[in-house]
């Protein structure tokens, strides 16, 4: 296991992998291009986040990799590489699925946040998330002598317009805490693509173009792991893999 202290986050980190799936911490250099290739023509991705979408790689570098991730030691981008398909630029061990991240980390609260998943169209309703899911809940959440970080808490916030993101957070044993109304403002939204939270725009208040979230907020604790999650998280794995390797890999 190789462990890198180089980079900005707030924990040790690590390639995260199993047989299908591979996180390895996001390289400009090296996944930049292939991620913006296959996502800039489907801004539909970032329609329920407050960032992007991406037309062009400087902008991606620009305004979310230097502005949202480099200078903040609570948030670590992953690449997502399915491993089941041919070797690429992207990395040797497979094909560039999309990208993961852990965000608002606190190395005092014991605490983190998946966050900015986007799963590349070709790799959607895959065993691709189920496995990223899983490999990110288990390494925050066992224990340092399990080779986790062995956090308290793990959060899963999103849009409530986004059915099917909360649907896999619950899935993978988030619980639903709350809805925090009128939690983001989406400026310019309206011309971004954005899914806006279906309420009435405030009278007198800003234009309709800046869209607002609702956020639904899900958490997985340790508690939560202990009483079965760890087990639940591994037999869906488990699961997706089996279906998995019954189709043919291209």
């Amino acid at each position: 296991m190789t462990v890198s202290r180089g980079l900005n986050f707030c924990f040790p980190v690590r390639e995260l992998s199993n047989e299908r799936v591979k996180m390895t911490p996001f390289r400009t250099s090296i996944h930049s291009s292939p991620f913006l290739a296959a996502s800039s023509a489907h801004p539909e991705l970032w329609a329920n986040m407050s960032a992007g979408p991406f037309e062009t790689e400087q902008e991606f570098n620009t305004d979310f990799l230097q502005a949202i991730f480099h200078p903040d030691p609570g948030m670590m981008l992953f690449a997502i590489i399915d491993k089941t398909k041919s070797s690429s630029a992207a990395d040797e061990e497979g094909a560039l699925a999309g990208i993961v991240s852990y965000i608002d980390t606190s190395s005092v609260n014991l605490s983190t946040e998946i966050g900015y998943i986007v799963i590349l169209h070709p790799f959607q309703r895959t065993h691709v998330a189920s496995n990223t899911i899983g490999l990110l809940l288990q390494y925050a959440l066992e224990s340092p002598s399990q080779g986790g970080l062995g956090l308290r808490r793990v959060q899963w916030n999103c849009s409530s317009m986004n059915a099917p993101s909360i649907r896999a957070a619950e899935r993978m044993g988030f619980k639903r805490e709350g809805v925090l109304k009128w939690h983001r403002v989406y400026h310019g939204g309206k011309d971004k693509g954005k899914v806006h939270n279906g309420r009435e725009f405030p009278r007198g208040g800003h234009g309709e173009q800046d869209y607002a979230r609702d956020t639904v907020m899900l958490s997985h604790c340790w508690d939560d792991w202990e009483q079965g999650g760890r087990e639940n998280v591994q037999t869906i794995m488990d699961r997706q893999n089996f279906i998995g390797s019954r189709k043919p890999e291209s």
